[in-house]
């Protein structure tokens, strides 16, 4: 990379630095706006004991199924299991440490990580072993639970356009957790649809600026659809 220039050539280039035991961010929900060529270049490294935050892990033999598969995650930070088979087993043995966090909270765990801020109170999980071990706190007349931020040592996100210098676009429901990880990691990692020069995107349009993207890699996406739902025919 030169200068400002923030795109790298390969995959490699790209993960530079991640290693194992650490805490890795990816973005998506369910197979939408995920990192599907970041994520697979890491199923290929020799890492291992991954801390990973997402709000699920996908499918099987597919995005972050790949990493469970290989068995490189060790612990897991997401909001759901959903339609991964080997996550579901792998929880159930107790192989895998899975700390199930309410959707919004995590979203927001996520996104206070990125401001700086260390914890909030919120009602969500009160009264729940999600408020297990945690302060609470009566506030009015509603009891709170305290939520420690969460940062990451890599962010892997998906963004549909980026300049050289990382300012990014990202379009319809593919944004979802991908903006508020991009401001919570020591480096953050996009792996885009299209690069394009300095000036061509709209200011006005820019949903993350540059000076929270680190490293830039245009990818191929399959964009699967993680289910899919026919109507049958009526004659």
């Amino acid at each position: 990379m030169n200068g400002f220039n923030k795109v790298c050539t390969d995959y490699p280039s790209a993960l530079a630095g991640l290693a194992s035991h650490q805490t890795l961010m990816v973005g998506g929900f369910g197979l939408c706006g995920i990192p599907e060529g970041l994520i697979k270049e890491v199923s290929t490294m020799e890492i291992k004991a991954l801390t990973c935050i997402s709000n699920n892990a996908g499918v099987d033999n597919f995005g972050l199924g790949l990493l469970l598969q290989n068995k490189q995650i060790k612990t897991m930070i997401a909001s759901y299991v959903g339609e991964n088979a080997i996550f579901e087993q792998q929880m159930l043995s107790q192989e895998l440490e899975v700390i199930l966090t309410p959707q919004g909270t995590l979203a927001e765990k996520i996104r206070a990580g990125g401001a700086g801020i260390p914890a909030f109170y919120t009602p969500t999980g009160f009264g729940t072993p999600i408020a297990q071990g945690k302060e609470t706190k009566k506030i009015g007349d509603r009891y709170y639970v305290l939520e420690p931020a969460l940062k990451a040592d890599f962010a892997l996100i998906k963004a549909w356009k980026a300049d050289h210098y990382g300012n990014l676009i990202y379009r319809h429901t593919a944004a979802n957790f991908n903006p508020m990880m991009a401001t919570a990691a020591k480096t953050t990692v996009v792996e885009v649809e299209e690069i394009v020069e300095v000036g061509s995107l709209d200011p006005n349009y820019i949903h993350t600026p540059g000076i929270y993207i680190d490293r830039i890699i245009q990818g191929k996406f399959e964009k699967r659809i993680e289910q899919r739902t026919l109507k049958e025919a009526t004659s």
